[in-house]
């Protein structure tokens, strides 16, 4: 894997429902490097703090191999990298192969997964109609959040290579399977609870599932 494009967001404002909203999900792709840092990505627009950003969510990965499929469905739009509000588009990122909680160095930052994207209103917003939401859920490919272990810079082109594979997790595309599932996998479950590499208020919420 390696980095097809950086992408950063100046605050954009929506309207929903007859009210204005500020968003950063509105990426373009850059040319300079960018800094990962604990907290997310320097010079890059995070309006809702209580769902984007922080520890667990400072930077959002998505994979280049599922723009062709989205493309297809809807052809009319602008498509650049940073389509889906990614700051890093990625070659050959598959979530059936990512598990939550593998450790990665991209160029000199090392870096966690933690959890997929669940995708907000302001998605729908952007591509012109809330029936993406539910399609994105089907698709089942959401790309995943990190956390930074060590901050620094990344640029177009660094490599992403595995350093530690978590055990006992489950894969990226099976933890967001499992957010969405009325009948939820009671082992992945069970996995996902203990896994620090997930934020706390997540782990609780799902562990009332468990029977």
């Amino acid at each position: 894997m390696n980095i097809i494009s950086t992408n950063l967001a100046k605050p954009t404002t929506i309207v929903w429902n007859g009210k204005e909203y500020t968003t950063g999900i509105f990426k373009i792709p850059t040319e300079n490097s960018i800094y990962l840092g604990k907290e997310g990505v320097t010079g890059d627009e995070v309006s809702d703090r209580r769902v984007h950003g922080g520890e667990f969510k400072a930077c959002y990965l998505f994979s280049e191999m599922h723009y062709k499929y989205w493309k297809t469905l809807y052809p009319d739009l602008d498509w650049t990298w940073g389509m889906f509000g990614e700051n890093l588009t990625i070659s050959n990122l598959d979530e059936t192969k990512i598990y939550i909680g593998d450790t990665y160095r991209i160029g000199e930052v090392l870096v966690q997964i933690t959890q997929p994207r669940q995708p907000c209103f302001k998605f729908g917003v952007k591509f012109g109609t809330i029936d993406v939401l539910q399609q994105f859920v089907e698709y089942g490919y959401p790309g995943t959040y990190i956390r930074i272990l060590e901050e620094g810079h990344v640029k177009t082109g660094d490599t992403i290579k595995l350093v530690k594979r978590a055990e006992n997790s489950i894969t990226v595309a099976q933890h967001f399977k499992l957010l969405y599932s009325r009948d939820k996998n009671q082992d992945h479950l069970k996995k996902v609870i203990i896994n620090e590499a997930i934020p706390p208020k997540q782990r609780n919420e799902l562990k009332v599932f468990l029977k």
